[in-house]
């Protein structure tokens, strides 16, 4: 490939992720029947999804399915204190206080189960894709799914945006980089990306724009039969779209109250808060990562000492969910918009391990917790479902399901259900039948 070439492909990779060599192709005769889904008698109302990501791995019985309080280091048990919440019977941890109060409008699902434990990234992919890798394809994200099988809202906004660091498990995977998302990590400014150079005119950026769509047409028109091509020029026409003044409005949060601002707390609830507005401009599916690991050192992934200090990435969780439910609620949009919290897999009950002990991830060595997959918790709020309830019991420790396992392909088939889609829906990997979901059925008791 010339460098021009070379330039023509790159030149709108940054705002809208990375190529695919996979494409979409229209339904075909199947061999290969994915599972019905039961009939259900509530639909849900949701138009749109603000994802909650907790990278690291957030301990469930410290957060939404506390125990027994630990009495030190060498009690399994939970870090903090249980606290009643709106829902009879249910509680949080003492640090969920402002949710507890509005557990009413959630579904705690306390369930959720997989099989990665020993790696971050894969267990990562394996939420954020409800399967395991394959070597003959790329799956893609419940995101882009969302943002193929709705597209966006509105015009000039993307269907898919994820404020925190691009991965290839947030992608989009066989469906082509026009399903990939727009991502940014700095809240007031928006996407690099689509920011256009300081220092130049309009009208050289003007002339700079028409330069590129004439060099992408040029090179299209010379590939007509090369997909991967035809799929980039698509996601870079719609890139171009995205850095009107309309769209990149939508990033002015100095345009909501003080008051408001202080509502939604530091970094992260000004994340949530710009999820609103976006998801208010149309963007269907709003990823917002709590990456902020300075906050105890290690984020979420609380081993050593960022167990210590656990509470506080905890607490401010809990202000950015508060605010943002309420904001939702206050401005018509709550059943409209269904609010998730997710993360890769929880912790065990146990603190620390012996130094000399060489055994499996769920054991820590410097007094922090392991990983544990066979049983975590995760949040679902607004989308018209039938809240206030918890789905889902595990022992008297959190360490494995006593009732009501939910998979992770039965999370996202719930998610889909919530937008309207079909989770048994077939997409194609050229022409291989890929079902939308993992043979994942939506939780019943959030549709009756």
């Amino acid at each position: 490939m010339k460098r021009r070439q070379y330039l023509q492909w790159m030149g709108s990779a940054a705002a809208l992720g990375c190529l695919n060599t996979s494409v979409v192709k229209p339904a075909l005769c199947s061999p290969f029947q994915a599972p019905k889904i039961a009939p259900l008698s509530r639909v849900g109302t949701a138009d749109s999804c603000i994802f909650l990501w907790l990278g690291g791995g957030a301990c469930q019985i410290d957060t939404f399915d506390p125990k027994r309080l630990s009495t030190g280091r060498k009690d399994p048990g939970s870090a903090y204190a249980a606290i009643d919440t709106a829902i009879p019977g249910v509680q949080l941890c003492q640090h969920l206080s402002r949710t507890a109060k509005l557990l009413d409008r959630c579904a705690v699902v306390r369930s959720l189960h997989h099989n990665v434990v020993d790696e971050h990234a894969a267990a990562t992919n394996r939420v954020h894709t409800g399967r395991p890798p394959a070597d003959s394809t790329v799956y893609p994200s419940i995101g882009s799914i969302v943002s193929h099988q709705l597209g966006a809202n509105g015009d000039g906004v993307p269907a898919y945006v994820v404020a925190g660091y691009p991965s290839a498990s947030r992608g989009p995977g066989f469906l082509g980089a026009q399903y990939s998302y727009v991502y940014l990590t700095d809240t007031e400014l928006g996407p690099s990306g689509l920011r256009k150079p300081t220092g130049l005119s309009d009208a050289r950026n003007n002339r700079r724009a028409d330069l590129a769509a004439r060099l992408r047409g040029d090179f299209a028109r010379r590939n007509p039969e090369d997909e991967r091509i035809r799929d980039y020029v698509a996601a870079a026409e719609a890139g171009v779209k995205l850095t009107s003044p309309k769209f990149m409005s939508v990033f002015d949060l100095k345009s909501e109250s003080d008051t408001l601002r202080g509502a939604y707390g530091g970094e992260f609830g000004q994340r949530c808060l710009l999820a609103r507005r976006l998801v208010e401009s149309g963007v269907r599916f709003v990823e917002v990562s709590f990456n902020l690991n300075f906050i105890n050192g290690t984020g979420w992934m609380t081993h050593n000492e960022g167990q210590l200090q656990q509470h506080v990435l905890i607490d401010q969780l809990d202000q950015a969910i508060a605010a943002l439910l309420l904001d939702l609620e206050n401005r018509n949009r709550l059943d409209r918009t269904l609010v998730v919290v997710a993360t890769e897999f929880g912790r065990p009950p146990e603190f620390g391990r012996p130094p000399e002990f060489d055994g499996p991830p769920e054991f820590d060595g410097g007094g922090g917790r392991g990983h544990q997959s066979t049983a975590f918790s995760g949040l679902l709020a607004g989308g018209g479902l039938a809240l206030g309830q918890a789905i889902g019991t595990t022992d008297e420790l959190g360490r494995k399901i006593a009732s009501r396992p939910v998979s992770i392909p039965d999370f996202h088939a719930t998610i889909h259900r919530a937008l309207g889609i079909d989770p048994s829906e077939e997409l194609y990997d050229g022409d291989r039948p890929v079902p939308i979901t993992d043979r994942g059925q939506p939780i019943a008791e959030l549709f009756t």
